[in-house]
């Protein structure tokens, strides 16, 4: 059976979305498929497969598969793109919970939800102080933990540039501390309320852009005091615009592009 796809991208971190709302598919998406459809030499490739599905109480429910095929929580990326498809003002259903889109021109703003810092939210293997965490990994020392429907810690570094994030990211990720692994992220500042990111992904690697990321990482800023509450943050693939203020909810607005339309064969990637 044929299933058609959408090719989108936010700030060059890109995704396959599936629209089931109307048109079920054929059948179960499976780690191993999504893995496959992600897969850049022998699939469509992607870092995300987004899934769109109905929803019972709200506009619909999104599902989010790394490009290694496990299933988590928030992509912030693929809530702007989601938004743009949707073409209107929405709530919907992620298993990391309920997220509002307004669409814009080029773009979105999402209201990502109030940001979880208690350690067993995170979660991290046993308490500890989530501001300034007593762990380290080589020159990466006292990180921030912020959970924003994805798990994230937090290194404020003179330049994130100068971070080989390649090989420390993945030993940060796997590191026993972490039960359901977790994303890094290296920060500096390059002026007043805006920083700098580059972010390994737990199941994805470096990327480009990571939404939940800069979400994490202005939060983590306006809790220590080195930002306001509105923040630029640049990414490799551009900037996102976020906002907190504490006890409320998390705004980022940035743009999102569709790139190409298709269809792919259902039993190839059964």
């Amino acid at each position: 059976m044929r299933v058609p796809f959408i090719k989108m991208h936010g700030l060059g971190n890109d995704f396959v979305v599936l629209d089931a709302r109307e048109r079920p598919l054929p059948g179960t998406i499976s780690s191993s498929n999504a893995k496959a459809l992600a897969n850049r030499n022998t699939g469509i490739g992607c870092d995300q497969l987004i899934v769109l599905e109905p929803s019972a109480a709200h506009a619909f429910a999104m599902r989010i598969y790394n490009a290694d095929g496990g299933e988590v929580g928030a992509c912030g990326n693929a809530t702007r793109a989601v938004a743009l498809l949707h073409g209107e003002a929405a709530t919907i259903e992620t298993t990391g919970g309920l997220l509002a889109l307004e669409p814009a021109k080029d773009g979105a703003t999402v209201n990502m939800g109030v940001p979880r810092v208690d350690w067993n939210q995170i979660p991290l293997d046993y308490a500890m102080d989530t501001l300034s965490m007593p762990v380290g990994w080589r020159e990466l020392k006292n990180p921030v933990a912020v959970n924003v429907g994805n798990p994230h810690v937090i290194f404020f570094v003179e330049d994130a540039d100068k971070v080989d994030l390649g090989t420390l990211g993945p030993e940060i990720e796997n590191d026993p501390l972490f039960p359901e692994r977790i994303n890094v992220n290296v920060a500096s500042g390059v002026g007043e309320n805006h920083l700098k990111l580059h972010v390994w992904e737990r199941g994805v690697g470096l990327t480009r852009a990571c939404g939940t990321g800069a979400c994490a990482t202005a939060v983590a800023a306006i809790r220590r005091g080195l930002v306001c509450d509105a923040v630029t943050v640049t990414l490799p693939g551009g900037d996102l615009l976020i906002e907190w203020r504490e006890g409320e909810s998390i705004r980022m607005t940035g743009p999102a592009t569709e790139s190409f339309r298709g269809e792919f064969e259902w039993d190839d990637f059964a």
